[in-house]
């Protein structure tokens, strides 16, 4: 699960790594903190799709 302060602290980085850039440890926690947030993305639209229910009007009973 994606908290806040993991949120922030990818915005952190991404703003540290375009004004004076990472070192290789900040560029390995960057790298861990996106694939978190990618996996965590990923599993919650997974569901809401698996909820998603198609209903044909045509074959509605009458």
């Amino acid at each position: 699960m994606i908290t806040p302060e993991m949120i922030e602290r990818i915005n952190a980085l991404a703003h540290k790594k375009k004004t004076e850039g990472l070192t290789e440890a900040e560029a390995a926690e960057q790298k861990q903190l996106y694939q978190e947030y990618l996996a965590a993305f990923r599993a919650n639209l997974k569901a809401q799709l698996d909820n998603i229910e198609i209903v044909d009007e045509d074959k509605l009973p009458q």
